[in-house]
C-alpha cells in the first residue's frame, strides 16, 4: 500500500490477557500486508505470546522488535515501552519482567517510578508514553528525569487517536520533548489488528473491569483507532519527522528470539567425566545387575548402537537427567514407572527408567530415537501421585529458583467460559446465561452448537443474540490466563529468568515461565529444555518448538500399583 516507510513500536496481543483483542499472528500477517518494515510485540509486562510472534515474523518475511509495556505508578502515571537491542537487553529485560512478577501475586505486578529510578535498561531503548492529563509541570519533569536516565536511548511516544485535542496535545509533546532533547516518534497503543475487533475489544474491557458494556464509561476505548493502520492514514495523521523516528528505532533493534541458546545443567555430570563416559559407565554398571550372568551379546551390541545415537545426537544429558530423578525417586522410596516408547530402549532399561526387558521382546529403537527424524526423544514416567510434589521440591532444590522452573499452560476460552463472559458483558440474564454455557460439554470442542440457544429460550433470529453469538466465536480460543503445567519443567545451565521471565504460580513454592506447554498431559513430571537441539539456534515454546526432557503420563501411581515400584 502506498504511504511512507513506518514501524509501529507499541502494540500488545491477546497474551496481554482482556486487553489485546487479536493473536500474535494476526499482527504480524496485517502489519507485513501493510508493508510496515517492522512491529513490536510490546504485551504489558510480558514476554508470553513472543514465541508465536517470532514464529509468524519469519514466516512472513516481517522484522520483530521485541519488547514489553508497563504501567508505572505515582503522582504522574505513565506508560513505559522497553525494546530489547541485543541478546544482552533481551536478558535485561526478561529479568526485569521476572523481578516484578515474582514480587507480586500471580498474575499481576507494581511498578513504582521510585523502582524504575534503580533500574538502568542497559542494552534497551526506552519509549515513554505520558498521559495526555499530565500538566505541564509533570510531563516536563518526566521528560528531563527520561532524558538523563536514558540520554541517547530514549523517545517520548505520540499517539493520536483522532479525538479532540489531539493538536494541542502533540503541541504540548514537541514543546516538552525539545526543552529535555527528547525526539519524539509516531506509535498507535495497538490493541487489535483491523478495527473490526473493537466489539471484542469492548467485551474484553467488560470482562476485566466486570462490569457490563453499558456500565463500562471511560473504560472502553473512545473509538477504534487503536488498530494497524494503513500507511496512508498514518501520513495523514503524523508528520513525516515522527514517522522517520519510528525507523530509526526499528534500526536500532537487532535481536532476534533465534540467537537464544539452551544450554543443560552441568550437575548431572560427575568431576572428571564427560557426559558420554558417565553415561557409558552407569548403563553398563546398570547392564551388569540386570544380566548377573552376563549382558548377551546381542544386547552388548544394541547398547553399543544406542549410546553411539544418543552421542551423535548428542542427548546424553536428556538420559543422565531423567536417570537423576529416578534414582532420587527410588531413594525416597517413591514410585515411577517408565512407559511409552522408551521401552524400545536397552540403555534405559539398564539405567532402570523402565522394566521392560528389551531382550524378551521384539523392539524397534528408532520408534524412540531416529537420526531421520531428527526429534527429540520422549521418555514418559509415571510418579506416585501422592508424593509427586517430593520430586518437583528436589527439582527447585538441586538447581535453584533462577534455574528451574514449570512451564506453563495457557487457558484458552472454549464455549461454556467464552458464553459466559460475552454473556455478561453484553447484559444478558445472568441465569440464561448460565442454562446456555451448561448446554455445551466438553466434547463440543471449540464449536458454539445454534441449537443451544433456541433450547434456553432465546431466538437464534435476534439481533442480540446474534451479536453473542458472533462474539463468542470470535473469543474462542483466546488466551484467558496462564496456569501451571502439571509437572513440565525447564531446567538450564544459566539464570533462566534471562531466556524467558518467571512469575509466582498460584500454588505455594512453585514458579512458572511465560511460555506454555499447550500438549494436553495430566499426569507427573516433565522437564524441558528450550530448544529442539542443544547448541543450535532455536527460540521455544511447546506449540512450536520444545525439547521434551521427561514427561509424566496420564495415570497415577498409587502405593497399591506395585508394578515399576
Amino acid at each position: 500500500m502506498a504511504g511512507p516507510q513506518y514501524a509501529e513500536l507499541w502494540c500488545l496481543s491477546n497474551f496481554s490477557f482482556l486487553r489485546g483483542a487479536s493473536r500474535p499472528e494476526e499482527l504480524v500477517e496485517r502489519a507485513q500486508a501493510l508493508g510496515y518494515a517492522a512491529l513490536a510485540l510490546t504485551d504489558e509486562c510480558s514476554m508470553a505470546g513472543i514465541v508465536r510472534a517470532h514464529v509468524a515474523a519469519k514466516e512472513h518475511g516481517l522484522k520483530l522488535l521485541v519488547g514489553a509495556q508497563f504501567e508505572v505508578q505515582g503522582e504522574s502515571p505513565f506508560t513505559l515501552v522497553v525494546l530489547a537491542r541485543n541478546l544482552q537487553g533481551y536478558g535485561n529485560l526478561c529479568e526485569f519482567i521476572t523481578t516484578l512478577r515474582r514480587a507480586s501475586e500471580k498474575g499481576t505486578y507494581r511498578l513504582s517510578f521510585e523502582q524504575l529510578e534503580r533500574t538502568a535498561f542497559e542494552d534497551c531503548l526506552v519509549l515513554i508514553a505520558a498521559r495526555r492529563d499530565s500538566s505541564d509541570a509533570q510531563l516536563a519533569a518526566l521528560c528531563h528525569w527520561a532524558g538523563r536516565a536514558f540520554a541517547g536511548r530514549c523517545w517520548l511516544l505520540a499517539l493520536r487517536e483522532r479525538l479532540l485535542g489531539d493538536e494541542m496535545w502533540l503541541h504540548r509533546l514537541r514543546r516538552a520533548g525539545a526543552d529535555a532533547q527528547l525526539p519524539l516518534a509516531a506509535a498507535g497503543d495497538v490493541h487489535m489488528h483491523v478495527r473490526s475487533r473493537k466489539p471484542l475489544q469492548d467485551v474484553m474491557t467488560a470482562t476485566r473491569v466486570g462490569r457490563p458494556l453499558t456500565e463500562c464509561g471511560h473504560a472502553l476505548q473512545a473509538n477504534a483507532e487503536r488498530h494497524l493502520r494503513t500507511r496512508l492514514r498514518l501520513a495523514q495523521l503524523y508528520a513525516p519527522d515522527l514517522l522517520a523516528q519510528t525507523l530509526r528505532i526499528a534500526d536500532l533493534c537487532a535481536f532476534s528470539l533465534d540467537e537464544l541458546r539452551y544450554q543443560y545443567p552441568d550437575e548431572v555430570v560427575p568431576a572428571g567425566e564427560t557426559p558420554t563416559s558417565y553415561l557409558r559407565r552407569i548403563t553398563y554398571e546398570g547392564a551388569g545387575r540386570r544380566w548377573p550372568q552376563g549382558v548377551p551379546a546381542k544386547v552388548q551390541l544394541q547398547i553399543e548402537h544406542e549410546l553411539a545415537l544418543i552421542a551423535e545426537l548428542r542427548y546424553d544429558h536428556y538420559f543422565l537427567t531423567v536417570y537423576d530423578i529416578v534414582r532420587f525417586a527410588r531413594s525416597q522410596h517413591i514410585l515411577c514407572q517408565g512407559r511409552g516408547s522408551a521401552a524400545n530402549s536397552v540403555v534405559c532399561y539398564c539405567l532402570g527408567v523402565t522394566e521392560v526387558d528389551p531382550a524378551r521382546m521384539s523392539v524397534l529403537f528408532e520408534r524412540f530415537i531416529s537420526r531421520e527424524r531428527n526429534e527429540p526423544p520422549d521418555i514418559d514416567i509415571d510418579f506416585e501421585h501422592e508424593r509427586r510434589e517430593e520430586v518437583m521440591q528436589y527439582l527447585y532444590r538441586k538447581y535453584g529458583r533462577e534455574r528451574a522452573a514449570l512451564t506453563a499452560t495457557v487457558i484458552s476460552y472454549r464455549p461454556r467460559s467464552a458464553i459466559r463472559d460475552v454473556g455478561k458483558a453484553l447484559g444478558f440474564d445472568l441465569e440464561t446465561v448460565d442454562r446456555l454455557a451448561k448446554s455445551h460439554q466438553w466434547w463440543d470442542g471449540r464449536e458454539v452448537r445454534g441449537e443451544g440457544f433456541a433450547e434456553v429460550g432465546l431466538d437464534p433470529d435476534d439481533l442480540q443474540v446474534q451479536q453473542l453469538i458472533a462474539l463468542t466465536e470470535q473469543i474462542l480460543g483466546f488466551p484467558r490466563h496462564l496456569s501451571q503445567h502439571v509437572g513440565g519443567f525447564v531446567l538450564t545451565r544459566g539464570p533462566l529468568h534471562r531466556m524467558v521471565p518467571i512469575e509466582n504460580a498460584s500454588m505455594p513454592d512453585r514458579t512458572v515461565i511465560e511460555w506454555d506447554n499447550s500438549a494436553d498431559q495430566r499426569g507427573s513430571l516433565s522437564v524441558r529444555g528450550l530448544e529442539p537441539n542443544p547448541g543450535q539456534a532455536g527460540a521455544c515454546s511447546s506449540t512450536h518448538q520444545g525439547r521434551r526432557v521427561i514427561h509424566g503420563g496420564g495415570r497415577r501411581l498409587r502405593r497399591t500399583d506395585r508394578r515399576g515400584g
